[in-house]
Parts: C-alpha cells; sequence; structure tokens
C-alpha cells in the first residue's frame, strides 16, 4: 500500500501542476487580457482547471471511474472549499496586504493543493 500512496502522490502532483498551470494561466490571461478584477480573474482560473483536475484525478490519480455521480459531488465539495480557501489567501494579500496578484498566488498554489490531496484522497475519491 505504500506503493500506491506514493504513485497517487506522484500522479497528484502532475495532474495538479498541470491544473496549476491552467489556472495560473487563465488567471493572468484574464488579468492583463480582460482586465478583471483580481479575484473575477482567479475564479476565471478555478473554472478552467476544475475540470482537468476531476478528470485526470479520478482516471489518473485515484484510478476511479470518472462518471460517478456522488464521487463527482465529493469532488465538487472539496474543489470548492478549496476555492473558498484559494480566494481568502488572493483576498487577504492582494486586497488587504497589497502583494501583487502574481505573488499572491504562490502561497495558494502550495496550501490549497496539499488539503485538496488530503480530502480527495480520504473521501472523494474512495473507493465503495
Amino acid at each position: 500500500m505504500p506503493r500506491e500512496g506514493a504513485r497517487q502522490g506522484g500522479t497528484f502532483v502532475i495532474v495538479g501542476v498541470a491544473a496549476t498551470l491552467v489556472h495560473v494561466a487563465v488567471a493572468l490571461a484574464a488579468r492583463e487580457a480582460l482586465g478583471l478584477a483580481p479575484l473575477n480573474a482567479n475564479l476565471a482560473g478555478y473554472c478552467a482547471a476544475v475540470g482537468v483536475s476531476y478528470l485526470a484525478n479520478a482516471r489518473l490519480t485515484f484510478r476511479r471511474p470518472s462518471r460517478n455521480l456522488a464521487q463527482f459531488g465529493r469532488f465538487l465539495a472539496v474543489s470548492l472549499l478549496a476555492l473558498g480557501l484559494n480566494q481568502a489567501l488572493v483576498y487577504l494579500l492582494v486586497e488587504r496586504a497589497g502583494w501583487p496578484f502574481w505573488l499572491a498566488l504562490v502561497p495558494v498554489v502550495l496550501a490549497v493543493p496539499t488539503l485538496s490531496f488530503a480530502l480527495s484522497k480520504l473521501w472523494a475519491f474512495r473507493a465503495a
């Protein structure tokens, strides 16, 4: 089982990097090209990345079927919790602390995936 946990962790990192790159690219493009406010730009990034994250984690990380409504519901709950943490960090760091938007994304991409993996493994994608 430790091997499987290590495989899952490694795959989760790879999927997370791909989803994070999608998130950051869309968020920065929405901010710079469309002039969206930081929280709206961040939300656009999140929306673009969530589909990548669910499908890849279901199929590759946790080797679960992707067409499972209960599982998707749990994933969505984890994802929305992560989004709340994500938005709170962006708000606090950009709006309250005055950090540049790009710098605020650094703690976001470190803290949020850690919490997401734990909740995904233990709850969202748990085997029946």
